[in-house]
């Protein structure tokens, strides 16, 4: 199954795609996006100024896109940092849990037990 794109990775798509000076065409297959939502979001990124379009032909990257994008792939970084601190914290309290129970799979009910008998 595959991941959904949120709003701002798709954004950032678009923009890597008309860094290199695009068509609406070749934005629309290579963001994998439908004609409408390619549309509303080209109009999304023109009217920000992170794209210009030179005679409604080609779509070019302004200096804001630009910023736009350097910022996403640092946010992205920071973001992946803190998936792999929370994977650590995750195996970490399994690592706990583990001790205090033996390895018993339904301690809890194991417990409730030993408490009614």
């Amino acid at each position: 199954m595959s991941k959904y794109r949120d709003r701002l990775q798709i954004i950032a798509h678009v923009l890597s795609i008309a860094s290199g000076k695009a068509r609406k065409t070749q934005i629309m297959y290579q963001a994998n996006l439908s004609y409408k939502l390619l549309c509303r979001y080209l109009d999304e990124v023109v009217e920000a100024g992170l794209v210009t379009s030179e005679s409604e032909e080609y779509y070019v990257l302004t200096p804001k896109g630009k910023e736009f994008l350097n910022r996403h792939g640092e946010y992205l970084k920071r973001c992946k940092s803190l998936e792999q601190h929370l994977n650590y914290i995750n195996n970490e309290k399994t690592a706990l849990e583990k001790m205090c129970f033996n390895n018993k799979p339904n301690s809890a009910q194991g417990r409730q037990k030993e408490i009614r008998n």
